[in-house]
């Protein structure tokens, strides 16, 4: 029988960061490069070869003291949908080393198939994508500490945020031997969730309604563009279709995240519709 791999009926993990708790401490990139073998540099100064699966963005409102207000804004990969399961990445990858799957909604990385044309880092609209220019060295004795389910990545291959796929992976293998083809919301958590010492991130299955994701931003059945209030997603006009959702009761921001021309440069002062994008 053929599987069904609908959109109603697969899962579609993602996440939901509220910027109104974000204190912007760095935990969820710390998390996420410990939990996934992520390389580093003996001098991280420069960062035009860094690698940062979770990078923290600082947001202003660009407004003089004592107007002036600040937001920090997490980005992993967006694990974009796109239209019909094709993400820019995918559609570009000359070597299939990056898939869409339809089961969990997760954009993959395959790295043992890339060769490094860096095509998908191009086509990738929110810079989530990095290139190893080295290979990497770990100092004496911290070999003991990467994780066993995560392969570390050799030189000239690009990587990217899983969402910790490996931990679906273990969590799937559990529920396998107990008998169950299902997970409970709390068995796939990613790493970068349960590090948050303020609780903004939120992790689940958007198409399951007794998730918290889905409860959090109500995503539409088509496009899953969010329906609740305060709720965004960065560069919505793309039509990425992202599963990562953001939560602000700042205007500013949400606008800021559909990178909005400023206002003095519209001609339309008080007017909010977008009139292009830098």
């Amino acid at each position: 029988m053929k599987e069904n791999h609908s959109n109603d009926k697969a899962n579609k993990f993602g996440m939901v960061i509220d910027l109104d708790k974000c204190t912007g401490c760095g935990a969820c990139m710390v998390a996420c490069m410990s939990e996934n073998n992520v390389p580093f540099k003996k001098d991280e100064s420069k960062k035009l070869d860094s690698i940062t699966w979770m990078h923290l963005y600082r947001l202003t409102n660009k407004k003089p003291f004592p107007d002036t207000e600040v937001c920090y804004l997490p980005r992993p990969c967006m694990h974009c949908e796109g239209a019909h399961g094709h993400p820019p990445c995918v559609s570009v990858c000359p070597a299939t080393a990056t898939d869409y799957d339809k089961k969990t909604g997760i954009v993959s990385q395959i790295y043992t198939r890339c060769f490094g044309c860096r095509y998908c880092m191009g086509a990738c609209p929110y810079h989530a994508r990095y290139f190893n220019w080295w290979d990497p060295v770990w100092p004496e004795g911290m070999e003991n500490y990467l994780s066993p389910n995560v392969s570390p990545r050799m030189r000239g291959v690009v990587e990217k945020c899983s969402l910790c796929f490996h931990r679906y992976q273990l969590a799937m293998d559990k529920a396998y031997h107990e008998g169950r083809k299902e997970l409970e919301e709390h068995e796939y958590q990613s790493s970068c969730t349960q590090a948050c010492p303020a609780g903004a991130i939120t992790f689940g299955d958007l198409n399951n309604p007794h998730h918290q994701v889905h409860k959090m931003v109500k995503p539409s059945k088509h496009g899953g563009k969010p329906t609740a209030t305060n709720a965004f997603r960065l560069l919505e006009r793309l039509g990425t279709n992202p599963k990562i959702y953001y939560l602000s009761s700042k205007e500013w921001v949400r606008r800021l995240g559909d990178n909005y021309l400023p206002e003095e440069k519209t001609g339309e002062i008080g007017n909010h519709q977008p009139k292009g994008h830098h």
